[in-house]
């Protein structure tokens, strides 16, 4: 797959494509069906595949919606869609000026000039131009104008993205990581540096990775304590991780916190990934340092039984 970071840039590549538009946030199983029949299609009809998507996200831009929570970071997505098959996906950079384009502007100049579009698949309610004010039947009638292809996505799949969308946030949302990894089909990940923490982990026998993440819009799951893995240096390992504020230690900022079972070495100023798996309980404020001890043995002894099975 290759990346295009805006339109223009699709300009010199001699292919013509079938494209499908979309933000699709999550890469989930409702997306792939409609990704798998772009990537047959191209198959079948000697066009490359490609998805034409934007980023900031429209709300974000529009409606300066700074509570959206996303289930990607744009990277996460790139790495996600690169599995797919995928011949390119284009990143266009989502402005007011940008979404001011007429509709008619929209596909003579970007899906007909820029991307060379012979066949589009979207959905039924799909909506484009200025004020979103065209329809996929405006888009038939542009088809007719500009020689390409207009396929209709039923409503039924674009139902299920819809619903597989809000089930995996509210999953996420409550906790239940194993609902909304089912619907992904892959375990949900964060990304971040680690930074430096307070060493309190250290010394009560469990060193963690402090995850920073930078992307403010990245849906975090609910507060408590998880079993995760990463890829370190190449290597699988599992741990435990804690979303929260810490209680016992009187903590006042929420912190994302990562103690690896069988990992040894310096992460700091190091991007990592963690996928989350199993949701093992609630953030407590313990009434002693000793209990909160206690309860990570018995965190990290659950933790080995779920990963061993």
């Amino acid at each position: 797959m290759e990346t295009i970071q805006n339109i223009s840039h699709f300009k010199d590549i001699p292919h013509q494509t079938v494209v499908t538009i979309g933000t699709f946030d999550g890469v989930h199983l409702g997306h792939r069906k409609i990704l798998e029949r772009l990537i047959n299609n191209a198959k079948n009809t000697g066009l490359k595949s490609t998805v034409l998507t934007f980023f900031p996200h429209p709300r974000m831009v529009l409606q300066k919606d700074v509570d959206i929570k996303l289930l990607n970071t744009l990277d996460e997505k790139k790495q996600i869609l690169e599995t797919l098959g995928l011949d390119y996906l284009i990143i266009h950079p989502f402005t007011k000026q940008f979404s001011r384009l007429s509709a008619v502007d929209f596909v003579r100049d970007i899906l007909v000039n820029n991307i060379k579009s012979k066949k589009i698949i979207i959905g039924y309610d799909h909506r484009f131009g200025r004020n979103r004010n065209a329809n996929i039947q405006d888009l038939i009638t542009f088809g007719n104008t500009f020689d390409f292809e207009v396929e209709e996505i039923p409503a039924q799949e674009i139902e299920d993205v819809s619903v597989s969308s809000t089930k995996i946030r509210k999953a996420l949302l409550e906790g239940d990581v194993e609902t909304a990894n089912n619907y992904l089909s892959y375990a949900y990940m964060l990304t971040g540096t680690v930074k430096k923490g307070k060493g309190l982990g250290r010394d009560f026998g469990f060193p963690t990775a402090n995850l920073h993440i930078a992307e403010a819009y990245k849906l975090i799951p609910k507060n408590g304590a998880y079993v995760v893995r990463s890829n370190l240096n190449g290597k699988v390992h599992f741990g435990m991780m804690n979303i929260g504020f810490n209680p016992t230690v009187d903590g006042s900022q929420k912190s994302i916190e990562v103690n690896f079972f069988d990992f040894e070495g310096d992460l700091y100023d190091k991007k990592i990934q963690v996928e989350l798996l199993h949701r093992i309980r609630d953030e407590h404020k313990f009434n002693s340092i000793e209990e909160l001890k206690d309860q990570l043995k018995k965190d990290k002894n659950h933790s080995l039984g779920l990963i061993s099975k």
